[in-house]
């Protein structure tokens, strides 16, 4: 990471954890447990709807990826020392023929592991999604949040904050033409006028949370991605990085939804240890402290991870991109009902709510003697 000035340090105990990353409306603990959390639906989050299966593992229902996979687009990156890229997010491109996937991003791991055949709907056949108000409304919010720190320290009050919505909800409107869709049918403008009050009540929410006047981010809306040994490829945007003056490096994600509940903590601080074992493998410096901001719940969950989880979590991923494989060549990708699936936009396809699935648009092994 850049080293850039910061207030506060960025990380945890011994290092001098910021007060306003723990404030009395926080309700987060280190070792991953939320204080009072809701496990509901969409929560919007980072251009995503997000739930949580039943195995504690986040799944989500994408209108924006923001985790700069190579599915969805190609990103404009530069090269970062010990191998990896860091640089710019992803920028849309043309439309092209079905390929193999070639990364793994936080996101679409939890495609795979909430339903494997979701996972071939938005990378292979990469079938269009509609976009929706919690979706876009947690895009507007992260925008917001992220343009608030161009202003000096001191002008960054909940009043600046909120005047930022209108411009960035034009902003949003111009990159993607597809969200006015949402209040096409709103003449009066009540639908939008509630919308965006929501927007600006989690705006001011994140100030009970953290104090941006104390803050000084190294980075925002970072785009990373690192090789592993294996060859496996991962990717993603990061919220939020603070590096303190002793180096410590602290990962923040906002998350426009409501914090999940204590015994899936787990599976919402995935996305979390996914970034922090690419900056693992990016700069060699594992990430002192991870957290996730819950507007929607006014909770903060951190977590400090060690090696031992860093690790882990690179197994797992590697165990993923291995079935991943197999799946893609030969075709079977099966879906797995949850609770979930009632925000899908894929059930016409679903074999589950009597659909068919398109053609796959990719070549088929076909196993030999004995099944191999």
């Amino acid at each position: 990471m850049a080293a850039v000035t910061e207030r506060e340090p960025a990380a945890g105990p011994g290092a001098g954890t910021p007060a306003d990353a723990a404030g009395p409306a926080a309700g987060g603990a280190s070792g991953g447990t939320a204080g009072t959390a809701t496990d509901t639906g969409p929560d919007g989050t980072a251009g995503t709807a997000t739930g949580t299966g039943p195995d504690g593992t986040a799944g989500t229902a994408t209108d924006t990826e923001r985790d700069g996979t190579a599915e969805a687009a190609a990103p404009v990156a530069v090269a970062a020392p010990g191998g990896g890229t860091v640089g710019a997010g992803p920028r849309a491109v043309a439309e092209r023929a079905a390929v193999p996937p070639t990364s793994l991003s936080p996101s679409r791991a939890s495609d795979f592991m909430q339903c494997p055949l979701l996972y071939r709907f938005r990378v292979i056949d990469r079938l269009p999604e509609k976009p929706s108000e919690a979706a876009t409304r947690g895009t507007l919010v992260h925008a917001v949040l992220e343009r608030l720190f161009d202003a000096p320290a001191g002008e960054r009050t909940a009043p600046r904050a909120k005047a930022l919505i209108p411009g960035q909800w034009d902003r949003l409107r111009e990159s993607r033409p597809e969200v006015t869709e949402l209040f096409a049918e709103d003449p009066d403008g009540e639908r939008l006028a509630r919308w965006l009050d929501e927007a600006e009540r989690l705006v001011e929410r994140w100030f009970t949370l953290e104090d941006p006047t104390r803050l000084e981010p190294a980075e925002r809306e970072l785009f990373v991605e690192a090789e592993l040994e294996s060859g496996l490829r991962l990717r993603g945007i990061i919220d939020r990085v603070d590096v303190a003056p002793t180096g410590e490096v602290r990962i923040v994600d906002y998350k426009t939804g409501k914090a999940p509940r204590p015994e899936y903590a787990e599976g919402a601080l995935f996305q979390m240890k996914f970034y922090a074992l690419v900056v693992w493998r990016l700069k060699r410096v594992i990430p002192r402290r991870l957290q996730l901001v819950y507007l929607g719940s006014g909770d903060v969950l951190t977590y400090d991870p060690a090696l031992a989880d860093l690790e882990r979590v690179e197994r797992k991923l590697h165990a993923l991109w291995e079935a991943i494989g197999q799946a893609t060549e030969t075709g079977v990708w099966r879906p797995r009902p949850t609770k979930l699936c009632g925000w899908c936009d894929h059930q016409a396809h679903c074999p589950e709510f009597g659909g068919t699935p398109p053609p796959y648009p990719l070549p088929v092994r076909v196993p030999g003697p004995g099944g191999v």
